[in-house]
């Protein structure tokens, strides 16, 4: 079992083509095919089902693909590693964020970053599933929603932040100092989808309060969230983060009581991973602008 061969398979899997599979291999399609029989033969599975000019993996396939991503991170690591000895500011950063604010939170933050390393190749990944990526170690570094219940991960607390109820200024509980959960289950509110983790935290809450949250609309985008409030089709539920991002002078915040929602929000990356100077120098510089921001927040 060869590299040359595995590269070619991992390749294949991801295309499920054999000539787009070979066209980005660079070699020939009788070439490609022969590398992943000669893999078969010595597996003594089948990798692929082939059926017509369609393919998808086996079972065997599926699970030699996983094993094989997690060995070529692991061996990509240590190209980098090595790479670093020689170079420090070189090298490549994978972050992760949860979509929305987190999302354009570090989105803001690797523009100075790239300012301070420009040699370094970035990219941003806004997925649900960061922990997970971490664990197949496609990401350096996430920025998620605490807890993160896995012994393999190793976490960073970076702040805790409320939930607030969000609505136009002609609601009916405009005005209010606070305002306790139960009420707002009482009024038509928007939602983001159930899949989102601020949606699971209040899902959480509500049945922990024996209620259901039933929202008269739901939509995957904070921008089309925040236009479906400010058109009044409803209230909503948002991080301090969220609203003091947006901050729409036509609608109010009122803190949530009984109980309060609030959400840790930290830095997630796996235990056994080799941390370059590259994600090194970004949590340095997550935790320095959060603590500047609490700072600013403190009272004098």
């Amino acid at each position: 079992m060869e590299l040359r061969q595995l590269e070619s398979f991992i390749t294949t899997s991801e295309e499920l083509h054999f000539t787009r599979a070979s066209v980005k291999l660079g070699i020939t399609q009788p070439s490609l095919s022969h590398q992943i029989k000669t893999l078969e033969d010595e597996l003594g599975v089948l990798l692929f089902d082939r059926i017509g000019k369609k393919i998808a993996l086996t079972e065997a396939g599926m699970i030699l693909f996983r094993h094989c991503k997690l060995a070529f991170g692991n061996l990509a690591s240590a190209v980098d590693e090595i790479h670093e000895l020689q170079q420090i500011e070189r090298g490549t950063l994978t972050v992760g964020a949860l979509p929305g604010e987190l999302n354009q939170l570090v989105s803001s933050l690797l523009l100075d970053f790239h300012q301070r390393y420009p040699k370094v190749r970035i990219k941003l990944i806004g997925d649900e599933d960061i922990v997970n990526q971490v664990l197949q170690n496609e990401l350096d570094v996430a920025l998620t929603i605490f807890p993160v219940e896995d012994d393999r991960v190793r976490t960073v607390p970076l702040y805790r932040e409320n939930f607030y109820f969000v609505a136009t200024s002609d609601h009916p509980y405009a005005g209010r100092s606070a305002i306790n959960f139960e009420d707002i289950l009482n009024v038509p509110i928007v939602m983001f989808p159930e899949t989102h983790r601020c949606r699971q935290l209040i899902d959480t809450t509500c049945t922990e309060a024996g209620r259901k949250l039933v929202p008269l609309i739901e939509t995957t985008t904070i921008e089309s969230l925040f236009k479906l409030v400010r058109s009044g089709a409803g209230g909503t539920i948002l991080s301090r983060t969220l609203v003091d991002m947006y901050d729409y002078d036509d609608l109010f915040r009122i803190p949530i009581q009984n109980p309060a929602l609030s959400r840790e929000v930290g830095i997630a990356y796996h235990r056994d991973k080799y941390m370059g100077k590259a994600a090194l120098g970004f949590i340095d510089l997550i935790t320095a602008h959060v603590k500047e921001l609490k700072q600013e927040a403190a009272p004098s």
